[in-house]
């Protein structure tokens, strides 16, 4: 579904458009619910040969109709406040409806640029002035309380995307994972999957969460549930080999163990098994993908 922490970032909007509701209590804001909400192209290329895109586009429609453009922002970028300003203007000109940028960061010093109003125009008047609206470490709550996930559990990924950083998602990850052990399993799927993928920026983290998963969410049918079980038969099939090779009485060298029990592509490894059986030296296994 999503395949990159940035995708994430913006993405769990579309897929949760109530999750705004929870970030604008969270920011104070006096944002009312809106009486649906549409999700909308988010080309925004002109007749001219130029392509702009924003990452997420919503219309909310109600009494207060806003259009909210939702841009993942990894990092400091000079050139992005033009964009985001142009994002802004050619919204309202062809949508007439107030628009708002809201830009999900990961880090403090990237919210914190990215929050800075932006004066558009010569130093004595500014004609525009861009202000991002912006969620971030700095500003999104650590939800560790499962009770409290359980209430807005895009809310709560969110907070768990937003702190991937942090040391605290550790405890945001579990109480995340303990909120979803009762929730259907359409419900939790893609909640495990946006976790997963909004992670990218630590590894460690990432590990956390599929372990959790495995033990907690007793292997729903996500993605990362099956990547899960594939590592393991994986893992299985390295031992597997060793023990062959063993059986029948090879020297394994250290650097050979590890090439084996590294590998998890499980095609690899099963050439490597049935070649196990014959080859005359554990190096032999490798021999058409050299040494």
């Amino acid at each position: 579904m999503v395949n990159s922490s940035h995708e994430a970032m913006h993405r769990i909007f579309q897929e949760y458009p109530g999750l705004f509701a929870g970030v604008s209590k969270v920011l104070n804001l006096p944002f009312i619910p809106p009486e649906s909400v549409t999700v909308l192209t988010t080309d925004l290329t002109e007749i001219q040969p130029v392509e702009r895109r924003v990452d997420t586009l919503l219309r909310f429609n109600g009494a207060q109709p806003l259009l909210l453009a939702v841009e993942a922002q990894s990092a400091k970028d000079p050139n992005k406040s033009a964009s985001w300003a142009y994002y802004l203007s050619f919204l309202y000109t062809k949508y007439k409806i107030p628009p708002l940028l809201l830009v999900v960061c990961q880090d403090r010093a990237t919210a914190e640029w990215a929050a800075q109003p932006v004066p558009i125009g010569p130093r004595w008047w500014a004609s525009l002035t861009l202000r991002p609206l912006v969620a971030g470490p700095h500003n999104m709550p650590v939800i560790e309380d499962p009770e409290e996930a359980r209430a807005d559990l895009a809310l709560a990924t969110l907070s768990a995307i937003t702190h991937a950083k942090d040391a605290a998602v550790d405890g945001i990850l579990k109480a995340l994972s303990t909120a979803l052990r009762d929730v259907p399993e359409a419900v939790a799927d893609p909640i495990i999957e946006f976790t997963a993928q909004g992670l990218g920026v630590n590894r460690r983290a990432g590990e956390l969460w599929r372990n959790l998963v495995a033990v907690d969410l007793s292997f729903y049918k996500s993605y990362i549930s099956e990547e899960i079980r594939d590592e393991g038969r994986a893992q299985g099939r390295a031992e597997d080999i060793l023990l062959v090779l063993g059986a029948r009485g090879l020297d394994v060298p250290d650097e050979i163990r590890d090439r084996i029990t590294g590998c998890d592509d499980p095609d690899l490894l099963r050439r490597w098994l049935t070649r196990a059986v014959t080859a005359p030296s554990a190096e032999a296994i490798f021999a058409e993908e050299g040494s």
